[in-house]
């Protein structure tokens, strides 16, 4: 009998992570902060990764990231979890160097070789960004849990962060939205046959196209969506930037069948601790557009803030991997609401 993995834990993928209300309550530190000036990016502003600067025009990148089973498929778990981590690398400008491994597992419920493959995935991972899986650190834990550690490089020129939006930009996504829509109706067994497939294929591509389009003049911010969903990190970049932005809910993006699944209820509580935790800064919405926009992402795409300007440029590297984008909103000046829903 084939092992079922999302059976062994209590959450799934990015769902899983703490609501953004409560960690701003938990990283509240009255302690008084160091200053260390090499530190060119921390957790100020919520950015995906650390910045340190080297010195030489360059920074290296550290970030870390793990969750639970998404799937049930040992392998696949793997590739979706190593994927997400490195995203974080490639969503502030960079390209990962190597990462290791960070893997608990419930040794008097799973075997070894179930683990193997987990582990396996995650290396055909960092295969495919031409890095090696360098080591790591296991416990024996309740629940499966696998994610990377992963260690980047990147141009000080091309550094992304959430500050340095501007308004009067267009906003694109680079995946579909639904990943936790989906998720969920395969943890509650209302998937049918091959549904939950593209949604697989979104979560194993990794994010390379951000490396390609930091360089260019008109790419101003960059960051991915994960589990905050994707007005909790559009609403991160509005913060730190000053600036409020729109986004126009028919140009959104979605996998197949989302809607769907959406109205057999099977709405992961991610998103309700989503809407919960910054709701008051958006605009009011419909249930749909709610239940959508603020669903927990797993491995999910890049959010491009894009010069009007510049569009063209930013296509022409798009449209190389195969991205036909469109903008699904713009950036403007601060208003009464950080992001208003169209």
């Amino acid at each position: 009998m084939s092992v079922k993995l999302t059976e062994y834990s209590h959450g799934a993928g990015c769902g899983c992570k703490i609501s953004p209300m409560l960690l701003d309550e938990i990283l509240e530190s009255s302690r008084e902060t160091s200053i260390y000036p090499e530190l060119l990016v921390g957790n100020a502003n919520k950015d995906d990764a650390a910045a340190f600067d080297l010195g030489n025009g360059t920074s290296v990148l550290s970030t870390t990231d793990f969750f639970m089973p998404i799937v049930d498929d040992a392998f696949t778990f793997g590739q979706i979890a190593a994927t997400n981590a490195l995203s974080d690398i490639y969503a502030m400008g960079g390209k990962p160097l190597m990462a290791i491994s960070i893997f608990g597992w419930p040794i008097d419920k799973l075997s070894a070789d179930i683990a193997r493959e987990v582990i396996d995935g995650g290396r055909s991972i960092c295969e495919d960004a031409g890095i090696p899986l360098a080591g790591g650190h296991s416990i024996d834990s309740p629940e499966p849990i696998f994610g990377l550690a992963a260690t980047g490089l990147v141009n000080n020129e091309y550094l992304m962060q959430n500050s340095n939006a501007q308004e009067d930009c267009f906003i694109f996504l680079s995946k579909p939205l639904g990943i936790g829509i989906l998720s969920t109706a395969q943890k509650q067994k209302k998937i049918e046959e091959g549904h939950i497939d593209p949604a697989i294929k979104a979560m194993t591509t990794l994010n390379k196209i951000g490396a390609e389009l930091a360089p260019l003049e008109s790419v101003v911010a960059m960051t991915d969506v994960t589990g905050f969903g994707l007005l909790g990190h559009l609403t991160e970049i509005c913060e730190a930037s000053d600036i409020s932005a729109q986004i126009w809910f028919d140009k959104v993006p979605l996998l197949p069948n989302v809607e769907k699944y959406r109205q057999l209820g099977c709405i992961p509580g991610g998103a309700r601790k989503n809407f919960a935790s910054y709701g008051d800064k958006i605009s009011e919405m419909t249930e749909q557009q709610r239940e959508i926009l603020c669903d927990a992402q797993t491995s999910g795409g890049l959010l491009v803030i894009v010069k009007k300007s510049g569009v063209e440029d930013f296509r022409a590297v798009t449209e190389k991997v195969g991205l036909a984008l469109e903008p699904i909103g713009e950036t403007t000046v601060k208003r009464e609401h950080l992001v208003e829903v169209l």
